[in-house]
């Protein structure tokens, strides 16, 4: 049990209202010192999330001709390709923005109620940027799919011998792809980001319960 945890113990177990106002002012700083680190750690790890995105959309532009052209084949175009690829890279850097905006915001605010405020907002981002990662995901999926399958002339003519019956498991399989690819994506944030997002919750409620 640390000291923050023995200070909150205290707090609840002083009945007076004079006693639990000292407590407070000592628990704060605590919770604001654990805010902010919470913060900069989701900060630091927007920032090495963007430069993989950087290095993995970058790739392309060293791989070999034929890769470079079924890439391109797969998203409908160049433009297509090149439009998602900036599209992601500008919405990474807006996150990297806005946690950093949070993180200099906890850090120079002195009031609870600012402080519950800026985690209130953090949270906000994650959440959305998390939800917006996941409609990507299963749109340049399902982009990549269909042009693949309609466009690409191996490909096309493979499934123009297809059955019904066959389409159909065809089909189902790539539903259950896209789903399968959706939920590592899903549990790979919940990991990263949930287990502080958590605890920044938890400061939150601590920070709601000293404004009472």
């Amino acid at each position: 049990m640390d000291e923050l945890d023995l200070l909150k113990k205290d707090w609840q177990a002083n009945t007076t209202q004079v006693n639990q106002q000292l407590l407070g002012k000592d628990i704060y700083p605590m919770l604001h010192k654990k805010s902010s680190s919470i913060v900069k750690t989701l900060f630091y790890i927007s920032i090495a999330e963007l430069l993989f995105w950087i290095i993995a959309n970058s790739y392309p532009l060293f791989a070999s001709e034929q890769y470079r052209e079924e890439l391109v084949a797969m998203y409908g175009g160049y433009t297509m390709l090149i439009g998602l690829t900036t599209f992601g890279s500008l919405v990474v850097i807006l996150f990297v923005y806005l946690l950093f905006k949070s993180y200099k915001s906890i850090s120079a605010t002195d009031s609870a109620k600012k402080l519950m405020e800026t985690i209130l907002k953090t949270r906000k981002v994650i959440k959305y940027y998390v939800i917006y990662n996941l409609v990507m995901g299963f749109l340049s999926l399902s982009i990549g799919l269909y042009y693949t399958i309609n466009y690409n002339p191996e490909v096309a003519e493979q499934f123009a011998q297809y059955s019904s019956k066959q389409m159909f498991i065809v089909t189902v399989v790539m539903i259950l792809f896209i789903a399968f690819f959706l939920l590592v994506f899903w549990l790979f944030y919940r990991l990263i980001y949930g287990i502080l997002l958590k605890r920044l919750n938890s400061n939150y409620k601590e920070l709601k319960k000293l404004e009472v």
